[in-house]
């Protein structure tokens, strides 16, 4: 997986205005430089190292639009029971194996949180429809994370990077040949509602302050990535799995609120009335979400713990610090 990480980028130039006058006739003796307008002063050309993003749209925000996804998101949930009705030769812990390996491509390579998400979406709406072969289950983990780039990132992955992540045990004309394959499966409809859809909704909801905002974020998104390689989240509706995440990263932060929304009972009832569910199953689920993390957490200490050893300090080196990481969470 290092050969992914060492790609060479081309050094940009810069080049102001001023320079380009200076240059545009031999200097004089006495001469004075004018000075220039302040537009003129910018630069005209410049290498920007952060991929520009657009802001949030506080017209995607409103009720109307929670709605719709609410209505829509039924129409892309996977089948709860696919390793008893539809697979054969695949079990859930292959299921868990390759999301770790997905989860942790996609931090290596920094992609947008949606991309982990989305591409378990498509996994397991293919797995739900198509039996598969366990030696392919890797390609089509690839897939998934292909076409979710596509559909998420302003650079998606490309065919011959993700080989790379599966040690070239793939071609890229195999995955190319899946992707095909894959789309056909999934009917070509690709815009999964997924639980990063509905987190910025309830948080724009909540009585939380801006300072607390971001890091709320970033717990309510570490906890989805959690769902999205448990295969006890399957049948959960993205919803329910935004909900219950919100509500974990807030109890565990210890937020408080002047007008006790923020309270453990008031914010499930909130939340329930939200996405029109019963308080019990959002309780539920958010507990299950909580001891997920409990386990995670415990699993990531026992790897920092053997990562002191001689031994594990080169794996401890090629451990991803992104914000999905798990050791990131104070709770």
């Amino acid at each position: 997986m290092s050969g992914a990480g060492g790609l060479k980028r081309g050094r940009g130039w810069c080049r102001s205005a001023s320079a380009d006058r200076a240059h545009s006739r031999p200097a004089a003796a006495g001469d004075t430089a004018a000075p220039l307008p302040a537009d003129m002063e910018q630069l005209l050309c410049c290498e920007v190292e952060t991929i520009r993003r657009a802001q949030q749209d506080a017209n995607l925000l409103t009720d109307r639009v929670l709605h719709a996804m609410l209505r829509a998101e039924e129409n892309y949930l996977p089948a709860a029971n696919y390793f008893k009705c539809v697979q054969k030769d695949v079990v859930p812990y292959m299921r868990r194996v390759v999301a770790t390996w997905m989860l942790e491509v996609c931090e290596e390579q920094k992609c947008e949180e949606e991309v982990f998400p989305l591409a378990m979406n498509y996994l397991d709406r293919f797995l739900s429809v198509e039996p598969i072969k366990k030696s392919r289950l890797q390609l089509l983990g690839a897939t998934c994370m292909f076409l979710a780039s596509k559909m998420k990132e302003t650079i998606p992955l490309t065919a011959e990077k993700l080989c790379i992540y599966t040690d070239n045990s793939i071609r890229p004309s195999e995955l190319l040949q899946m992707e095909l394959l894959a789309l056909n499966k999934l009917k070509w409809d690709l815009a999964s509602v997924t639980p990063h859809d509905f987190i910025e909704h309830f948080l724009s909801k909540l009585p939380v302050h801006q300072d607390t905002t971001q890091i709320l974020r970033k717990h309510a998104q570490t906890f989805v990535a959690l769902c999205a390689t448990d295969v006890k989240f399957i049948a959960s509706p993205p919803s329910m799995i935004a909900a219950g995440s919100v509500a974990a990263a807030i109890q565990g932060l210890h937020l408080k609120s002047a007008d006790t929304l923020l309270s453990s009972q008031s914010l499930t009832d909130f939340l329930s009335q939200v996405i029109k569910s019963d308080p019990d199953c959002l309780r539920a689920c958010q507990e299950q979400i909580e001891s997920l993390l409990e386990i995670s957490l415990r699993q990531a200490q026992q790897n920092h713990a053997v990562s002191t050893d001689p031994k594990g300090v080169a794996e401890e080196a090629d451990l991803s610090c992104t914000p999905t990481d798990v050791r990131d969470v104070n709770i």
